[in-house]
């Protein structure tokens, strides 16, 4: 497993980079035009999704082994991909943007919280010891927000450069993503397959509950179709890379927590893109 743990930080940065590259100031100064949308977004990214997931924990009467990957996919925040789809389902493509920025930036203190309440309440003890909420913060603060603000600073000097290749930055991100997790499979196999009905089945229901729970608040609260799409996708499509960066700073080479994480990374992109094909064939 010490593959992972060596390319998650990078990967992680990477990513974080593109999406900095990607971001301008209005993506920040957006949310005061339409702050409702946003905070719908928000609420259901930060607040919602942990708490379904920590009570399809108690129904599914998840392993607790198990339970802690499940919670550390839903602090995660949105991750590029949702971009991505957002603007193949038609979505509000600026708006998932501001959400992705915000989150990421939030997410250097959500996350660690998230995280160390979830271990008090599964009574959790096989975390290392010497890991700190602070400590786990500092570490994400230089792998999430250093990059995104480096990324601010590239695309403010080189921005014709940017957008005529941010398709190709786009790519590079999902690939970095994509190498994390096929790393995952191929040395945590067996695990995988040891866990695959239990992990797989909550990280199903909650991927699937909260783009339906995302699209109907979105419905009631927001304005329109584009906004909807734009937060269910939103709140289905997690950076799992990040979960990962955070679970082995909590676990080192202890890799069971990351059944739900890489499960739910599987899930999410064939439910999401199901969900985008879908759509597209309704308008």
């Amino acid at each position: 497993m010490g593959i992972v743990t060596t390319i998650a930080p990078f990967a992680l940065a990477l990513i974080m980079l593109g999406l900095g590259a990607s971001l301008t100031v209005k993506d920040f100064t957006r949310v005061f035009q339409y702050p409702k949308e946003f905070f719908v977004g928000l609420i259901c990214q930060l607040v919602v999704l942990p708490i379904i997931g920590y009570l399809l924990i108690i129904i599914l009467k998840t392993p607790v082994e198990l339970a802690l990957g499940v919670m550390l996919i839903a602090a995660a925040p949105g991750g590029v991909t949702s971009n991505v789809l957002t603007k193949f389902a038609d979505g509000d493509v600026a708006l998932s943007i501001s959400l992705t920025a915000f989150t990421s930036l939030i997410s250097i203190v959500s996350v660690p919280y998230i995280v160390f309440l979830s271990i008090d309440l599964f009574d959790i003890t096989y975390v290392e010891k010497e890991v700190s909420m602070l400590g786990i913060s500092l570490k994400m603060f230089f792998v999430v927000t250093v990059p995104v603000i480096i990324g601010m600073i590239i695309r403010k000097f080189f921005s014709n450069f940017i957008e005529n290749n941010m398709k190709i930055i786009e790519k590079i991100s999902i690939g970095l993503f994509s190498i994390v997790f096929i790393a995952i499979y191929i040395q945590e196999w067996d695990s995988i397959i040891m866990f695959l009905t239990t992990a797989g089945t909550i990280a199903l229901v909650l991927n699937i509950s909260m783009m339906i729970i995302g699209f109907y608040v979105a419905k009631f609260f927001a304005s329109g179709v584009a906004q909807q799409r734009c937060i269910s996708l939103e709140c289905g499509l997690q950076n799992g890379t990040l979960a990962v960066f955070v679970g082995t700073q909590l676990f080192g080479q202890n890799m069971t927590y990351m059944v739900p994480t890489a499960a739910y990374a599987l899930i999410m992109m064939m439910t999401s893109v199901l969900f985008v094909f879908f759509l597209r064939r309704k308008t």
